[in-house]
């Protein structure tokens, strides 16, 4: 077991791992911006180093300086969490030169499934269902005329290097194909550095389920179950639950399987997630695999009582898993809301400022992940999470009363942000009748 971890990230996400490697007997070493010197990750970790200015290509982007920070603190292993450098197959690959252990997959495994064309090809060897599409990134604007034929509309347009809802389009008819492609391109090169895209058949009404899995270096996989990721907003995750209202044990064994047989081809290991999508005939399509842990993790630590942090931390280690496909089991029901500062009522626009006054809920089957505090600073710099709620009941219906109450509970004071928003979603009867797919906010005009 390496003996200090650096934490080459900030927010609710550093803290998690900050607190996991306490329990691990590990030492942590947090990386913060010149904007970020009073973050709650900055204070609690055994040590602290400044890496650069606010913006994120200056700090938390910024390899060489992350690099330099193990190496003048002594810090053997780098955990990434998700968002900045959690997906770079180059940051991977330039820790282990160095000596220090990536608590993450394989470069190669990054590398392969980054690319949303060549990780479709892998999924279609391993056997696992996949949309049906162009069987790689799409060369020209020919070719992809060619395949809209084929494929036939609506279809979508998708970034093959993309992820977090960026380059994504949909096409309803040819006229708008060229265009469409076009501002995909754009996007995905402005974001991703690559304005490689592929196309797919768009599954109408879907819903988002995604697996879990955990992976260690000696072959051995197993999932944890599924969350449904349904509730979303312009492709961003907005609440997650966990089991699905539309998962039944059959559907479960056979999705699972697909999961780990993913996971299987690639060579993968540490914790992954595979994303599906699932159509009202309880068909499932291979959307994406994301080599990271997730921002909804904590639902699945709620119903299989696993801590998936620590057990990254032990995977990438070297150590085996303690348990096989059949001790894993999902009990009871558990519901996350993210928190954002951020005002629903004026398009959803990030409110930075300083809190003046935080209030949290508690009690039995209550989580709170965040890194913020009365009199905190939130940066206009970053992300506009601010915290996860979580909830955990032996029931659906008891869980959504319980986040109910938690949500009404929870006030910030200084800043706009969505709980009243997540309130109307946990409240509606859509909601609570599971009767929800990725379109549906769409459809009510969020």
């Amino acid at each position: 077991m390496f003996k200090k971890v650096l934490i080459a990230n900030r927010g609710e996400i550093a803290v998690r791992i900050i607190r996991a490697c306490r329990e691990l007997g590990l030492k942590t070493v947090a990386v913060f911006s010149t904007a970020d010197r009073n973050a709650l990750h900055a204070k609690i970790a055994d040590e602290a180093v400044c890496i650069g200015a606010p913006a994120a290509k200056d700090s938390y982007l910024n390899e060489k300086a992350i690099i330099a920070a193990c190496e003048i603190t002594g810090a053997d292993a780098v955990h990434p969490g998700f968002g900045f450098l959690s997906e770079n197959a180059s940051f991977a690959r330039n820790c282990g030169k160095c000596g220090i252990t990536f608590i993450g997959p394989a470069p190669e495994s990054i590398e392969m499934l980054g690319d949303k064309a060549a990780a479709k090809s892998a999924m279609k060897k391993a056997g696992v269902p996949v949309i049906p599409g162009s069987d790689g990134a799409v060369p020209t604007m020919e070719e992809a005329k060619r395949l809209a034929e084929e494929i036939g509309f609506p279809l979508m347009v998708k970034a093959s290097a993309g992820g977090g809802g960026r380059g994504i389009r949909l096409v309803e008819r040819m006229e708008d194909l060229e265009s469409q492609i076009t501002a995909a391109r754009t996007e995905a090169l402005n974001y991703f550095g690559d304005g490689s895209i592929y196309m797919e058949k768009f599954i109408v009404n879907p819903k988002h389920i995604e697996f879990q899995i955990l992976a260690d270096k000696h072959g051995n996989v197993v999932h944890l179950g599924e969350r449904d990721c349904s509730m979303q907003r312009r492709n961003q995750k907005v609440l997650e639950e966990s089991p699905s209202v539309i998962m039944t044990p059959m559907l479960r064994d056979r999705m699972g399987k697909a999961a780990v047989a993913a996971a299987k081809v690639c060579g993968y290991y540490n914790a992954g997630t595979i994303e599906f999508l699932v159509d009202n005939k309880n068909n499932f399509y291979f959307m994406e695999m994301n080599t990271r842990i997730q921002v909804e993790h904590p639902i699945t630590e709620f119903v299989t009582g696993i801590d998936l942090v620590k057990a990254q931390l032990k995977i990438a280690a070297g150590k085996e898993l303690p348990y096989s496909q059949e001790d894993i089991r999902v009990k009871g029901h558990s519901i996350e809301c993210r928190i954002n500062a951020e005002s629903p009522e004026k398009g959803f626009r990030p409110s930075p400022g300083k809190i003046n006054a935080l209030h949290i809920p508690g009690g039995p089957g209550i989580r709170i992940d965040s890194s913020v505090y009365s009199g905190y600073e939130i940066s206009p710099y970053y992300d506009s999470m601010i915290a996860k709620l979580i909830v955990y009941a032996p029931t659906r219906k008891e869980a959504i009363a319980k986040m109910k109450w938690a949500l009404a509970e929870f006030i910030v004071e200084g800043v706009d942000t969505n709980i009243d928003f997540q309130l109307s979603l946990i409240r509606d009867p859509a909601f609570e009748e599971g009767s929800y797919d990725i379109g549906y906010l769409g459809r009510r005009g969020v």
